[in-house]
């Protein structure tokens, strides 16, 4: 009876990860798992766990039909996570397991979609139609310090007013202490224009103190004490791309991944090395970055 409850209860399992793993690195796994349950149910096996070897191929194959090689190849971390958690035989490992995945990749070869680059030169034409509101203010000092510290969305809305220190010479140092490739928080630090670290002192003097998070809603022309959803990032660079006039097919390519593409490709046009590049944004590898320089090669050698 004790270990039939602990098959069902596979979420509980799940709340041993809280701390270790990013929010939405969790949502994705609880996801995944219920997935690979309900395609379970639908088949008539039953309960999944503890999973077979044929039982995790043939899931597999069927999500490979409709699901991207990515999709699926989280489905199986997933998949393994569970059984580790619930201390149970791992049929992941499995050559017939590895086989399937690689049949699924095979069969699906295409390229990582990227995100537009918001490089200066959509950037200024961003910042100039903010509107001279809250809101406005707000999202001209997000873009602006998003862009110059080649955040990720989510690091751009987990900054703290205690993250930035003022310089002499007008600019801000920036401490971005957590990132996907950094979960430990030891951070990296980034520096501002004085532009940007203007519009952020701007920022900050209308929001006031008292607020956990740099960047937070605004309800009825007043600061909340919140953080914001990454989602508000893609949201606030897609009107802006709107405003400005980008035709739908333009305007759906930016993502909030946007900012942090397009400054990497305008630091490679104006000719800094991949080395550097890769400081600045903190990246730990070098074909992610690869993907995000590619569409600016045109520029250097133009």
């Amino acid at each position: 009876m004790d270990d039939l409850c602990k098959k069902l209860d596979w979420r509980s399992e799940f709340q041993r990860l809280e701390g270790a793993y990013a929010p939405a690195t969790m949502r994705a796994y609880v996801a995944d798992v219920e997935a690979f349950e309900t395609w379970c149910l639908t088949k008539g096996l039953g309960h999944p766990f503890p999973a077979k070897v044929e039982t995790v191929c043939r899931f597999l194959e069927d999500e490979g039909r409709t699901k991207a090689a990515s999709t699926v190849r989280r489905r199986l971390y997933a998949i393994r996570k569970v059984h580790r958690l619930l201390r149970m035989p791992d049929p992941t490992h499995d050559e017939d397991v590895t086989l399937a995945q690689r049949r699924v990749r095979r069969g699906k070869p295409r390229r990582p979609q990227q995100a537009k680059g918001l490089t200066r030169t959509y950037l200024e034409r961003f910042l100039e139609t903010e509107p001279d509101t809250p809101w406005g203010l707000r999202n001209r000092a997000m873009l602006s310090l998003g862009y110059e510290l080649l955040t990720r969305r989510s690091e751009l809305v987990a900054l703290r007013d205690e993250d930035l220190t003022h310089r002499e010479d007008g600019t801000m140092r920036v401490l971005i202490r957590r990132s996907k490739s950094d979960p430990f928080g030891d951070g990296r630090i980034a520096f501002t224009s004085v532009r940007t670290a203007d519009l952020m002192r701007e920022w900050i003097a209308w929001r006031g103190p008292g607020i956990g998070s740099l960047f937070c809603p605004i309800y009825q022309e007043k600061p909340i004490n919140r953080s914001l959803e990454t989602t508000t990032v893609k949201r606030l660079i897609k009107n802006a791309a709107r405003r400005v006039g980008l035709d739908e097919a333009e305007i759906d390519a930016f993502s909030g991944h946007s900012m942090r593409v397009g400054a990497a490709q305008d630091l490679l046009a104006s000719g800094f090395d991949t080395a550097a590049i890769m400081r600045a944004g903190g990246w730990k590898s070098v074909n992610v970055l690869a993907r995000y320089l590619e569409f600016a090669e045109h520029n250097v050698w133009a």
